[in-house]
């Protein structure tokens, strides 16, 4: 059996709380028909009563009860020796009894809580037949029963407990096991993405580049003496360098974001703002303007980026309760704009991006339109809320359009 006892919580609480009053209740009984019965110890019995209150109140009021036995082995032994008192003084101090029951079953370890259990029932007993001047069988029974009692209870309480803590140290460790196992499962899904996209590279890019290399080292060889070689081999070349660059765009179309699948650009962002409202507490609304065009890949895989980031920083640090996700056509160009009713921030003061605690949010997004030939910009002040805007052009940098 543990040394220190059960760690309080909301019913054990109540539970004190009512023994507490059951206490106070059964002392104030005790004082009360000593007086009102004209008992000739009347004044003494009603100030053991109130020495007994005292010294049951000091108990609570010490947190080291709890947690040491040998200190609450002490506190009963003070309690019990008033209460023995006021037996003396009135048998209905018998009464007291039963919460003590609960306090040394509780308190103390089990075979000491045993013992004290039985010479209190045993003191009680006694007691009252000395006050009644007789003894009978009746008079043992009610002690006797309210301590079987009290031992059902407490060590069922107990049972019960240590059954709550064995169950909730297993769900602790299935928490963190199938944390382990879904690092794991992640672990093993990157190292296979890994592998495949190695795979992919060394099979068509890899080799796509490797011909090149090949077909313009010829082409440099045959050129001082055939230049109609070289000339073929550079045209070869440069039909490689075709082919591998739509190899590339297929590889890269193939990485695209699930939530783009089977949909468009403008599907995904309305998924996602309804996904963002179940999910938190935050209202987020989607809006369409002007007349949807096909977007290449890239710019849908960078606008849906910008747009789950932003969400996201809002969700985190915004306190916002309302944001709007407005995709506006505008011809030669599109533009994603974000717009909370948060609490804003002054952009000027964000800290530079720390690779050990996060913070590329904004920079990452600059980043993925400017390799588009986009703009990112940001407007916020504290408590204004806060307006992201990405504008990305339809026909990017002739630069930009050569990247895969």
């Amino acid at each position: 059996m543990n040394t220190a006892a059960p760690a309080l919580t909301p019913t054990t609480r109540a539970l004190s709380w009512c023994l507490h009053l059951m206490v106070v209740a059964l002392l104030a009984l005790a004082a009360g028909r000593a007086v009102a019965d004209g008992r000739p110890h009347a004044a003494a019995t009603v100030a053991v009563a109130v020495v007994c209150g005292l010294v049951y109140a000091v108990g609570p009021l010490l947190p080291g009860i709890r947690r040491d036995r040998r200190a609450a082995a002490w506190w009963l032994a003070a309690v019990g020796a008033v209460w023995l008192a006021l037996l003396v003084l009135t048998p209905d101090g018998v009464w007291l009894a039963f919460p003590l029951y609960f306090l040394q079953l509780h308190l103390l370890p089990r075979p000491a809580g045993l013992a004290s259990v039985a010479v209190t029932a045993l003191a009680a007993i006694t007691a009252f037949a000395v006050h009644q001047g007789s003894f009978g069988a009746a008079m043992a029974i009610g002690p006797a029963i309210g301590a079987a009692v009290a031992v059902a209870v407490v060590w069922g309480y107990q049972a019960l407990y240590r059954e709550s803590e064995q169950r909730r140290r297993l769900i602790e460790e299935l928490t963190a096991t199938r944390a382990d196992l879904a690092e794991a499962q992640h672990t093993a899904g990157v190292l296979a993405e890994r592998e495949r996209l190695a795979r992919e590279i060394h099979d068509t890019l890899a080799q796509g580049l490797s011909s090149i290399q090949l077909l313009l080292t010829a082409a440099e060889r045959a050129l001082p003496g055939a230049p109609e070689n070289g000339a073929r081999y550079i045209g070869q070349a440069r039909q490689a360098a075709v082919d591998n660059l739509a190899e590339a765009r297929r590889f890269v179309a193939a990485l695209a974001p699930p939530a783009l699948e089977g949909t468009t650009l403008a599907g995904a962002l309305e998924r996602l703002c309804a996904t963002t409202s179940a999910r938190h507490r935050l209202i987020a609304r989607f809006h369409l303007s002007g007349d949807p065009v096909s977007l290449p890949t890239a710019h849908e895989v960078a606008l849906l980026r910008v747009a789950q980031s932003a969400l996201a920083n809002t969700v985190r640090h915004a306190g916002a309760t309302t944001v709007d996700v407005t995709l506006s056509h505008l011809g030669d160009r599109v533009a994603l704009d974000v717009v909370d009713d948060g609490t804003g921030f002054d952009p000027a003061g964000l800290p530079a991006p720390d690779p050990e605690t996060g913070g590329f949010g904004l920079a990452a997004m600059r980043a993925r339109l400017r390799a588009l030939g986009g703009t990112l910009t940001v407007d916020s002040a504290p408590g204004q809320g806060t307006a992201l805007a990405a504008r990305l052009p339809l026909n990017p940098p002739a630069e930009t359009e050569a990247r895969p």
